[in-house]
């Protein structure tokens, strides 16, 4: 890794909205992204600009796609003399790992729109400061090693020990959601390893939320190293 920033200090940027139909508020939209500051060099300003768009994107989302659900079930609410609901979306973020030129975080929606559970649709983002670009989850294994395979695997055993302690509840057609809901771009590094996660929904039930998983790093301290290496060998 070339030199360059070594950790990047934030601050949130907030934003909220609210919309009405007939006067009544329905939706409401708060938003809250990292800032860096000062945004003083070509990587810091680069990341300002992301996620400034990533908060009007979401804002976007929510007046074309969530507003006109809000909006059918006030009518259908005042029709059918039913207490008015209230749809609520929020946009947050946790910065989980700031060093050795490797700044990481996610960004999380959460989307109220009743009594049921909340929808939450997590983003996981790993920048190399130096280069003022994300990192993708391949660098942090050696070249030409199976990489996904490994963390399916790890991922599956976690499942079935999560499952002997009773810990968690599962989808009985788990195995399939671990194939058909990996992406690469779901993960980010903390100090002791590299987490990554899976879609709400894909492998259990709306109250478990986001199943997150774990792959140590061996060691201390976390970098960009030729060809990975960094994590634990299986």
């Amino acid at each position: 890794m070339e030199e360059g920033l070594r950790a990047l200090k934030t601050e949130p940027f907030a934003a909220e909205r609210e919309w009405e139909v007939e006067g009544v508020p329905v939706l409401r939209a708060a938003a809250e992204v990292p800032q860096p500051v000062p945004a003083e060099d070509r990587t810091s300003r680069r990341i300002k600009r992301f996620y400034q768009l990533q908060c009007r994107a979401f804002l976007r989302y929510c007046e074309r796609c969530l507003l006109p659900q809000a909006a059918a079930e006030y009518r259908a609410a005042l029709e059918a003399s039913r207490p008015l609901p209230s749809f609520r979306a929020e946009l947050g973020y946790r910065v989980t790992y700031n060093d050795g030129g490797l700044w990481s975080l996610y960004t999380q929606v959460r989307e109220t729109a009743g009594p049921g559970p909340a929808l939450l649709t997590r983003r996981g983002d790993t920048w190399d400061l130096a280069a003022g670009y994300p990192v993708p989850l391949r660098d942090f294994f050696p070249a030409g090693s199976a990489w996904k395979k490994r963390l399916l695997t790890h991922a599956a055993e976690e499942i079935k020990r999560r499952e002997r302690a009773g810990a968690n509840r599962w989808r009985e057609d788990w195995r399939r959601g671990l194939r058909r809901g990996f992406n690469s771009q779901n993960f980010y590094l903390t100090e002791e390893g590299l987490a990554y996660f899976w879609p709400m929904y894909a492998l259990a039930p709306a109250g478990e939320g986001v199943p997150v998983f774990l792959l140590p790093f061996q060691g201390g301290g976390i970098g960009l190293p030729p060809g990975g290496g960094r994590l634990e060998s299986p």
